[in-house]
């Protein structure tokens, strides 16, 4: 759980504290472009076909540098992955601080149990970040298998908090996880462990919520400048506080673990992979705008609409000016880059179909755009090749339901909504090949 914000600092509305920021860059509310929506009526509809997506045609070469020199090795694109994450950090997620405090584990409980049918043993965690006032608390729950001959690789879900409740609030034979979750029955079955992180306890999915959490403590309560962090990077350093749990753990494999999480979550598997290698693969869900989605590809969710006052907190100040005056064409970077971070690691991206938007038509999932996300796939594909991996093999959109998965990249788009269970199987089955357990 995330406590209050430290006394002596108002707290803000979300809608208070962005118009803060766009004040600080010398920004109106008027130079913001209109967010498109649902109405197809609307002058501000949002754009569902295909042919009109292409509107800013050149992407980004996460193979040359920034000087026009081309990345010709491993040992180049070390270098040049310091260049585009230093884009990543001013203009999109903001800068992680240099300083983080110290993360204390506590095993709050342990109880064997039941789970599919496997013997398990689950603990409940906290991570404990200071102390009264402003202290933060990390919520997390790891299962794994009883009967082993030694540690086991396990897949870590960023899973909503109600969630994380569901799975918390009883036994977990009972525990039916949301068709957006992860399926722990399929992975202990596997033999190896599932972990569940609350990442709203690290820092709330909230702009009103940014002077508490981490980033409130780092910043002793107050405000965030245009360049700090937003709750993307502030979920990733989540994710990894817990991979130093599992360090410490003999259950657990700790370079064997790997990320799971769908929508905004599947947004902060992407960061975490980009930023923390130590995790070893991740599968990320409609993740969308803001994910494994082109921003140069208009066609859903936009950046107009992750620079309102419901989502801008999860990036820095800096990137509400691609809201406005500046569009997704004037971007440094995309995100075939931030997907190119996480090479030559294994990487599982998958979305729902485009017979609804996932919202009005909840049946679909075109708002978070699938085809977006395959092009970003598709770019990233040369850095995987420089680092000896397989890219996805294809530029042309599989048949849906068909899965792509011959090299570390994969991706599927299958027949549901927004929703990750449908691609969970495909993951699991490209998992296999790279998280092994000990015989």
């Amino acid at each position: 759980m995330i406590a209050g914000c430290v006394p002596g600092h108002g707290q803000m509305t979300a809608e208070q504290d962005r118009a803060r920021l766009l004040g600080l860059l010398g920004l109106k509310e008027s130079e913001m472009r209109a967010r498109p929506d649902g109405n197809p009526k609307s002058p501000h509809a949002t754009n569902y076909d295909l042919a009109k997506a292409n509107v800013y045609t050149k992407l980004p070469d996460p193979l040359v540098f920034k000087d026009g020199t081309a990345v010709k090795n491993a040992e180049d694109w070390m270098r040049r992955k310091k260049e585009i994450r230093a884009d990543f950090d001013k203009e999109i997620l903001g800068r992680t601080p240099a300083s983080l405090p110290e993360v204390k584990w506590q095993v709050v409980s342990t109880k064997e149990e039941k789970y599919g049918g496997v013997d398990v043993v689950t603990k409940r965690l906290a991570g404990q970040v200071g102390e009264g006032a402003g202290a933060v608390q990390i919520d997390l729950l790891l299962t794994t298998p009883a009967k082993t001959k030694g540690p086991v690789p396990v897949l870590m879900e960023l899973a909503f908090e109600n969630d994380f409740k569901r799975a918390t609030s009883g036994p977990l034979e009972g525990y039916v996880p949301q068709p957006w979750g992860v399926d722990g029955k399929l992975v202990v079955q596997r033999g190896w462990g599932f972990a569940i992180l609350n990442p709203v306890s690290v820092q709330k999915d909230d702009g009103s919520g940014l002077t508490s959490g981490i980033i409130g403590y780092v910043n002793h309560g107050k405000p965030r400048g245009v360049e700090d962090w937003g709750a993307l990077k502030a979920w990733a350093w989540g994710a990894h506080e817990a991979l130093r749990y599992f360090e410490t753990d003999k259950a657990v494999d700790a370079k064997q673990v790997g990320l799971a999480g769908h929508s905004r979550f599947g947004k902060a598997v992407l960061v975490t992979m980009a930023y923390y290698p130590e995790f070893a693969i991740g599968y990320s869900s409609s993740s969308g705008e803001g994910g494994a989605k082109l921003y140069r590809h208009i066609y859903g969710e936009t950046i107009a609409n992750l620079c309102g006052p419901s989502l801008y907190h999860w990036f820095d100040g800096e990137f509400l000016r691609y809201g406005g005056p500046l569009n997704a064409g004037d971007l440094p970077v995309d995100n075939h880059e931030l997907i190119a971070l996480s090479a030559p690691r294994p990487l599982f991206i998958a979305g729902g179909s485009d017979a609804g938007d996932g919202y009005a038509e909840p049946n679909g999932d075109a708002w978070a755009d699938t085809h977006g996300m395959f092009l970003a796939e598709v770019a990233a594909g040369p850095v995987y090749k420089l680092m000896g991996e397989k890219d996805l093999g294809t530029t042309e959109f599989p048949k849906i339901g068909t899965t792509v998965s011959s090299g570390a990249l994969a991706f599927q788009q299958h027949e549901g909504g927004h929703l990750a269970e449908p691609s969970w199987p495909a993951f699991l089955e490209f998992a296999g090949r790279y998280l092994k357990t000990v015989k």
